[in-house]
C-alpha cells in the first residue's frame, strides 16, 4: 500500500480547515466547498485504504520525530480492520454534517469558522484512528478537545453555550491530566510510545505497573466517552448546533476514548481490578443515563443522556473483555445516533423549539418533517434493539460478550486468557445491560409517541383544519415544561419553509448503515473477519431475553402513554408550574398539561432522574464553591496586601525623591555653607 494515502486521510481535513479560515471571510462563497469536499475525499480515501488493507491485514511503519532521553516519539501509522472499520464511520458521518450544515446554518455569519473547526475535529479523529504511538494519538487527543470547546459555544452570545463549552472543556480535562500520566508510565514501562510495542511488553508481562495505568488511563477515558462520573458535561453541550452534536456525540470525540480502550484491551486484562473498574463505571453509566433520559423534557437532551448510556454498553463490553462487541457496537450506535441527531436538528427547525412537551402541542408536526420522522423512527427502533436493525445485532453481541465472561468464558479472542476476566464484572454488565435495554426502550418509545402522536397536537390539528384559510405552516410551541433542564438553540431556519435537501438526503444516507450493518456480523468471514476473528452472532439465550426486555418496555411506555393521555382527556392531570419560555418558543402558555409516560413509569424518581440525580449540584458544593472561594481569597490577598506593599515601596521612594529634591536649591551659597558644616562637624568628631 502506498503510505500517501493513509497519511492524506487526516491531512486533507486539516488543510480544509487552514483554506477555510484564509479565505472563509473575504471569500464566502468558497467556505462551503472547502468544507464538503476534503471532507469527503477523505472519507472516500478512508474506504480505500480499508479496502486494499483487507480483512486480518495490519501495517504499521514509523519514523523518528525527536529523541526525548526516554522512549523515543514516533510519527508512527498503524492501521488494522479496527482502525479502517472506524475511520470510514468517522468520514461517512463528517461527511454527512457538513453537508447537512450548509443548510442548517446558511445565514450564521460565524459559518466560515464553524465549518472549519469542524474539520480541523474531523482531522484529529482521524489522527486518533491512524496513529500508532501514543504521544502523538495524544495530540489527536488534545485538538478534538479544544475544538469541541468551540463548537459547543459557537452560539457565545448565549449564556448556555458559553457555560457548556466550558465545562465540557474543564471536565474533559479533569480526566485528562491522570491520563497523561498513564501513557507517561506506560511508555516507561514498555519502554517505548509505539502501540506495537506497547501490545508486545503487555502480552509478554513486562508491564510493571498495570492497574495503576489502566485505571490512569480509564480516568481520561471516563472523561472523553462521558462515563460515570465525569459524564456531566455531555447533556450540557447539547446547547451547541444540532450538527456539532451529530458529530461529537456519534463519530468521534466520544468514540475517542472507547477505541483507546480497546486498542490498548490487552494491558487491561492484565489488571482484574481495572476491568471490575470498568464494568461498575459502565453499569452506573447505563442504568443512571436510561433513566435520566426517560424524564427529560428537551428533545436533544434525551439523545445525549441516551449516547451516555450507549456508550456505557461498549465499555461494558470491553470490561467483558471483547473489543470486538465493542467496537461493532460503537459503529452501529455512531451510524444510528447521527442518524437521531441529525433528524433532531430538522424536527427542531420545523418546531422552534427543543421541547417534546411543546413539540407535543404542534398540529401536523410529523406530516411537515415526513423525512425526520420516518427516520427517527427508524434510528429509534435500532436504538431499541429491535430485529433486523443495527441496533439488535450490535446489542446483543455486547450481552453475549457479558454472558461468555460472567460463566467465566470470556470471549477474549486471544488477546490474554479467559480467566483474566473476572467473573463479576460480566454479571455486573449483564444485569445492568438488561435493565438498560428495557429502559433505553422505554425513552426512546416516550420520545417519539409525545413528539409525533400526541392527542393534543390532533385536536389542535381538527380545530385549525376547521378554520377557512388556515396556514399550512407549523405554528410555534407555546413553550417547553417549567422544571426541565433546557438548552435552547438559536433560530436558524423558518418554521414556514421546508427544510433543503442537505438536510433531508444525509438521513437517507445514514438510514442505509442504521437498517443494514447489523448483518455483517453474522457470517464469521465479513466483520469478525476484519477485526479479531470471534464470533458476533448473538447467543439464543441472550437475544431471547434482550428483545423481551426491549419489548417489555415498549409496550409499558405505549401503556404508560395511553394511560396519560386518557387522563388528558378527561382533565384530571394537574398543571406543570409555568416556567420561562426559551427565546424561539413564541408566546408563553399559561400552564403546561402533557401526557407524558416518564412521570407514570418513574413516579418518585421522575423530579430526581430529570436533573441528573442532583450530581451536578453535589460538583458544585464539593468543588466549584471551594474553589470559586479560594479564587476569591486569592484575588483579596493578591490586590490588598501585595499590591499593598507593591503600592508602598513606590510610595517611599517617591516621598523620599521629594525630600532629596527640597535640599536641591541651585543656591551656591547655600551649598557652601552646607559644605562648611559638615567640615566643621568632621573635625569636631575627631577631635573628641
Amino acid at each position: 500500500m502506498n503510505l500517501a494515502l493513509p497519511a492524506l486521510v487526516p491531512a486533507l481535513p486539516a488543510l480544509g480547515a487552514a483554506a477555510t479560515l484564509a479565505v472563509g471571510k473575504k471569500a464566502p462563497g468558497l467556505a462551503r466547498p472547502l468544507a464538503i469536499v476534503p471532507v469527503a475525499v477523505s472519507a472516500v480515501l478512508a474506504l480505500v485504504v480499508a479496502l486494499q488493507l483487507g480483512t486480518g491485514q495490519a501495517l504499521d511503519a514509523a519514523t523518528r520525530l525527536t529523541p526525548t532521553g526516554g522512549p523515543d516519539i514516533a510519527l508512527a501509522l498503524h492501521l488494522d480492520g479496527f482502525s479502517s472499520l472506524i475511520s470510514v464511520l468517522v468520514g461517512l458521518v463528517a461527511t454527512c454534517v457538513q453537508v447537512y450544515s450548509t443548510a442548517y446554518l446558511r445565514k450564521d455569519p460565524r459559518y466560515p469558522s464553524y465549518a472549519a473547526l469542524v474539520s480541523l475535529f474531523t482531522a484529529a479523529m482521524f489522527l486518533v484512528v491512524y496513529s500508532g504511538d501514543l504521544i502523538v494519538l495524544l495530540v489527536g487527543w488534545e485538538v478534538m478537545g479544544i475544538c469541541s470547546y468551540f463548537l459547543i459555544g459557537h452560539h457565545w452570545e448565549t449564556e448556555d453555550a458559553r457555560s457548556a463549552s466550558l465545562k465540557a472543556f474543564l471536565v474533559t480535562k479533569l480526566g485528562d491530566v491522570p491520563f497523561l500520566f498513564g501513557i507517561f508510565l506506560l511508555g516507561a514501562d514498555a519502554g517505548s510510545f509505539r502501540i506495537p510495542d506497547v501490545l508486545a511488553a503487555a502480552t509478554d508481562g513486562r508491564l510493571g505497573h498495570p492497574t495503576l495505568i489502566a485505571l490512569l488511563l480509564l480516568a481520561g477515558v471516563a472523561g472523553k466517552s462521558a462515563q460515570f462520573p465525569l459524564h456531566t458535561w455531555l447533556p450540557d453541550a447539547m446547547a451547541g448546533p444540532t450538527p456539532v452534536s451529530a458529530l461529537i456525540h456519534a463519530a468521534t470525540m466520544v468514540a475517542a476514548g472507547i477505541y483507546l480502550v480497546a486498542r490498548l484491551l490487552p494491558v487491561f486484562l492484565l489488571s482484574g481490578a481495572a476491568l471490575v473498574v470498568l464494568a461498575v463505571m459502565a453499569a452506573v453509566t447505563m442504568i443512571g443515563s436510561a433513566l435520566c433520559a426517560l424524564a427529560q423534557d428537551d428533545l436533544k437532551r434525551v439523545l445525549a443522556y441516551s449516547t451516555v448510556g450507549q456508550l456505557g454498553y461498549m465499555a461494558g463490553a470491553l470490561a467483558a473483555g471483547d473489543r470486538e462487541a465493542s467496537v461493532f457496537h460503537l459503529v452501529s450506535h455512531g451510524a444510528f445516533k447521527a442518524l437521531l441527531f441529525l433528524a433532531a436538528g430538522v424536527v427542531i427547525h420545523a418546531a422552534h423549539t427543543n421541547s417534546i412537551s411543546a413539540m407535543s402541542r404542534i398540529p401536523g408536526l410529523r406530516k411537515r418533517v415526513p423525512d425526520a420522522y420516518w427516520t427517527m423512527g427508524i434510528a429509534l427502533v435500532a436504538l431499541v434493539g429491535l430485529p433486523p436493525f443495527s441496533g439488535f445485532f450490535s446489542k446483543e453481541a455486547v450481552l453475549t460478550a457479558a454472558e461468555h465472561a460472567a460463566n467465566g468464558e470470556a470471549l477474549t479472542n486471544g488477546l490474554g486468557p479467559a480467566s483474566a476476566v473476572p467473573e463479576a464484572a460480566g454479571w455486573i454488565v449483564l444485569i445492568s445491560a438488561g435493565l438498560t435495554a428495557l429502559l433505553t426502550a422505554a425513552y426512546a418509545t416516550r420520545l417519539f409517541l409525545v413528539s409525533f402522536h400526541s392527542p393534543q397536537a390532533e385536536g389542535a390539528q381538527a380545530a385549525a383544519a376547521s378554520q377557512a384559510g388556515a396556514s399550512q405552516a407549523v405554528a410555534p410551541a407555546a413553550g417547553h415544561e417549567a422544571d426541565a433542564p433546557y438548552s435552547p438553540e438559536l433560530d436558524e431556519a423558518d418554521p414556514a419553509t421546508a427544510e433543503p435537501p442537505a438536510m433531508r438526503w444525509p438521513l437517507w444516507v445514514l438510514a442505509i448503515p442504521t437498517m443494514g450493518f447489523g448483518v455483517a456480523g453474522l457470517r464469521s468471514d465479513w466483520l469478525p473477519a476484519l477485526l479479531d476473528g470471534g464470533s458476533l452472532r448473538p447467543s439464543a439465550v441472550t437475544a431471547v431475553i434482550g428483545t423481551g426486555l426491549a419489548v417489555v418496555g415498549v409496550l409499558a411506555a405505549y401503556g404508560a402513554w395511553r394511560s396519560a393521555t386518557a387522563r388528558l382527556a378527561t382533565g384530571r392531570p394537574a398543571p406543570a408550574d409555568a416556567g420561562r419560555v426559551p427565546e424561539q418558543a413564541g408566546a408563553p402558555a399559561a400552564e403546561v398539561i402533557v401526557a407524558d409516560p416518564g412521570r407514570t413509569l418513574l413516579g418518585p424518581l421522575f423530579g430526581p432522574a430529570r436533573h441528573g440525580f442532583g450530581v451536578d449540584r453535589l460538583y458544585h458544593a464539593l468543588f466549584v464553591r471551594p474553589v470559586t472561594s479560594a479564587a476569591r481569597l486569592v484575588r483579596f490577598l493578591d490586590r490588598e496586601v501585595v499590591e499593598t506593599y507593591v503600592r508602598g515601596s513606590g510610595v517611599g521612594a517617591n516621598l523620599l525623591g521629594r525630600a532629596v529634591r527640597l535640599a536641591q536649591t541651585g543656591n551656591a551659597q547655600t551649598y557652601l555653607s552646607a559644605l562648611l558644616a559638615g567640615v566643621v562637624l568632621l573635625a569636631v568628631l575627631v577631635a573628641v
